[in-house]
């Protein structure tokens, strides 16, 4: 055999006793990794407690003042005279705007007179007929002129009238949409006049809830825009037709608002208390995981103490029934017993038998 053989069966023989040596070695080394005991996991736990639960049924709801209209004018003229200000309270019967009237005023006058001049002709032709001077037909036509030229009055005084608008009935008056000189159409809008104190709130339930619902029954109200504060009220009617497309009816209350906090047209969460109170099991909802097989929790078994002095716990999948869910909680139908130690978070890291420290003091993560 050749000497530059020899050279190349030497190389190859340590290049692949090297790689044993390698995959010897890493082999040693996973083997040591995986036989040592794994530091058990950090997680949030808390025990499962009772606590009554008031059963509700809840809906969005639009608020909706008892009187609420934009003052309009129903005949044309220009603005003499605006009486309000904008954002005050009036009460019924308030003037709110005039419109010029000189013309009208000056029509009454001719008016009267005729009417005066009417009443005159009439009465001299009474005296008359009574005395045979005149004919009954003539006391007629007197009569009748009277009373067209009474009526021609009223109708001018009515005419004037319409000219001076008053509030309807006691509100908040909104923005002025109108100008001293302006000349006003009929129809046009003047301002918003809205009644606050009470409210309504306007909202649908579902047909099935309707066994649930009844005149007089208590409803709260909150809204983002006065958070912490709830509205208390009562409902005063249900539509007694039930919407054929979506099958919902419509429900209103009537809210407090003393304070008038609450405007037209805000939106906000109604609830309605059904029921008697009933006591269950309860958890955080982040409690519960979900998988193919429905919804589980990992209870929490004390198993020893650690060389720190903390209690290591051992954990177990469990398969629960839950309810249903009000804020942060959920009831649990089945599957828990009062008492049982259960974990809140870091609980996707774990499996059946993970050993586990508690820590409540920091925010764990379900990562």
């Amino acid at each position: 055999m050749s000497k530059q053989m020899k050279i190349m069966l030497l190389i190859v023989a340590v290049l692949f006793g090297s790689i044993f040596l390698y995959k010897a070695f890493q082999g040693y080394m996973i083997g040591k990794y995986m036989s040592a005991p794994r530091p058990p996991a950090t997680v949030s736990a808390v025990k499962v407690t009772s606590s009554p639960w008031q059963s509700h049924l809840s809906a969005t709801g639009t608020l909706r003042a008892i009187n609420g209209v934009d003052i309009t004018s129903e005949i044309a003229g220009l603005i003499d005279t605006i009486a309000f200000t904008p954002g005050q309270t009036v009460n019924k019967g308030d003037l709110i705007l005039e419109l010029n009237r000189e013309t009208e005023m000056a029509a009454l006058k001719s008016l009267e007179a005729q009417a005066e001049l009417a009443e005159i002709n009439y009465n001299r032709d009474k005296e008359q007929f009574a005395v045979h001077a005149v004919s009954k037909a003539i006391v007629d036509t007197d009569e009748a002129n009277l009373k067209s030229a009474r009526a021609q009055v009223a109708q001018q005084k009515a005419l004037i009238d319409k000219k001076i608008i008053r509030a309807p009935f006691k509100g908040r008056l909104g923005i002025s949409a109108v100008n001293l000189g302006q000349y006003l159409n009929p129809g046009d809008k003047i301002v918003t006049l809205q009644s606050l104190d009470p409210i309504y709130v306007d909202f649908t339930f579902p047909q099935q809830d309707l066994p649930q619902l009844t005149p007089g029954q208590p409803v709260s109200l909150t809204t983002d825009a006065f958070p912490g504060v709830t509205f208390q009220g009562k409902i005063t009617s249900l539509n007694p037709k039930v919407d054929p497309v979506t099958r919902n009816v419509e429900v209103e209350a009537t809210l407090q608002n003393p304070h008038q906090k609450l405007f037209p047209g805000m939106f906000g969460l109604v609830e309605i208390n059904t029921g008697s109170p009933q006591v269950f099991l309860t958890v955080p909802q982040e409690a519960i995981s979900y998988n193919s097989y429905g919804a589980l929790v990992f209870i929490l078994k004390e198993k020893e103490k650690n060389a720190k002095g903390e209690t290591i716990y051992s954990a177990t999948q469990q398969f629960v029934t839950v309810g249903k869910t009000r804020e942060n909680q959920i009831q649990i139908l089945k599957g828990l017993v009062e008492g049982d130690h259960i974990v809140t978070a870091g609980q996707l890291k774990l499996k059946n038998g993970s050993l586990v420290v508690i820590n409540n003091s920091t925010k764990i993560k379900n990562d």
